[in-house]
Order: C-alpha cells, then structure tokens, then sequence
C-alpha cells in the first residue's frame, strides 16, 4: 500500500525514536487512516448510487418476505401457496361479477339517459340491437320502453331522473298481478347497466314479454299512481 499524508508522518516519528516505542493518539491515528481511505483509488470500483439504492431495496424484501415466510405455515412454500390461491379468488370474483361499477339508484341513475322517446321509438331500439345479438342494449331499451308505455298510458306520471326501480316499485301498485315481474326487470336493468352483468336473449325475452303483457293489462283503478280511473 502507498503511504502518504499523515501516515507518513507516523511512520517518520516512529524511526525518530529509533528503538523506543512510540504511542500515537488515537485521533490523529483515525484521521490519518481516514484521510488514507478517502483516497479515490480505493473507491474507482464501488456500485453507484442507484445500485445502492437498489441493493437496499432487495435486501429490504429479502427481509419481508422472509418475516412473511416465518409467520407462514409451510415457510416460503406456503406463503407461494396463499398468494396463488388470493389471485386465484380475486380473478374468480372479478369474472362473476364483471367490472364494478356505481350501485344503483344514487344521482346520476336515471333510466332516460338521452332526450325523451316515445316506447314505439324505444321498441324499434330494442329490435334492432336484439337482432344483432347486442342483448345488452336490447334489454336497456326494452325496459325503457316498458316505462315509456306506462307514462303514455298515465299509469306513471313523466318525471326525469327515475330509475328502473322506482319505475318498477310505482307501476306494480296500479299492475299488482305484475309487480314482481316489474321488480325482476328493474333488477335485470340493474344489473346490466350498472353491475356489469351480461344479459342474454332469455333475459330479453322476458322483458319482451312482459311489455307486452303490460299492454293488454288493465290496472287496478283505486291504486292507479296518477290518482284517476283509467
């Protein structure tokens, strides 16, 4: 090793006192020694600041991992075994349940989401997306239909902003014999607009006919909701 600096000094003191022992201090000893290993050849090989950074990074998850591991039935092997069968929930659940999307019947839900149509327009819709296998939109529009007749009908009075429940839940008092049909395709409407279900043709079917159904009922006059025989 090169000696330089304070070291050298030591050193010449050292050879001064020929056989004599000398004692350094231990101050200037450690600056000394300090000012040694500050010396930039020694450092032309150490790692960088990002792979410091990146050493500590690995050593700290070497280190959770490792507590994770000893709190684990079965060690490393276990905790492996739990995180497959948590991604295996999640991807289950997320594809029963499809892409969350707001609950229904907060602001913003109402069933009319563009400008008024009248049911024969909302039928049309509903039509022409079934025959495209588009069962999505189809049942959409044929709820709004259902809805749409009511109001022409003066069984439900027009008001914007109703959802597919209200809708359901108003009518079945003037259409008792149909109130539960009413629920189930309000909750079908639901389900498809906000819960992202997948509607299929059975499920456009039943509305089909129930809109149908509706059309050829007669409600009951003392719970009509617009207050006046029909």
């Amino acid at each position: 090793m090169t000696v330089t600096g304070g070291t050298a000094a030591a050193l010449a003191l050292l050879r001064a006192g020929g056989d004599a022992p000398l004692d350094i201090s231990r101050v200037p000893a450690r600056e000394a020694a300090e000012r040694e290993l500050s010396d930039p050849r020694y450092h032309q090989n150490d790692p960088n600041l990002l792979q410091r950074g990146l050493d500590r990074f690995w050593e700290w998850l070497d280190g959770l991992f490792g507590a994770a591991s000893g709190a684990t039935p079965g060690g490393v092997v276990g905790l492996v075994v739990i995180v497959v069968v948590a991604a295996a929930l999640i991807g289950a659940l997320w594809w029963r349940l499809g892409t969350p999307h707001r609950a229904p019947g907060s602001a913003g839900d109402s069933l009319f989401a563009d400008g008024p149509r009248t049911a024969r327009d909302h039928r049309t819709a509903a039509a022409r997306h079934a025959s495209a296998g588009r069962w999505n939109a189809a049942v959409q529009e044929r709820m709004r239909a259902v809805v749409r007749s009511l109001e022409e009908r003066t069984l439900l009075d027009p008001r914007p902003g109703r959802t597919a429940d209200e809708a359901a839940a108003e009518a079945g008092r003037s259409l008792p014999s149909h109130a539960d049909d009413l629920r189930l395709a309000a909750r079908t409407f639901d389900d498809v607009t906000y819960g992202g279900r997948t509607a299929d043709e059975a499920a456009y079917r039943r509305l089909e006919e129930l809109d149908v159904a509706l059309e050829r009922t007669r409600p009951t006059l003392d719970t009509a909701s617009t207050g006046t025989p029909a």
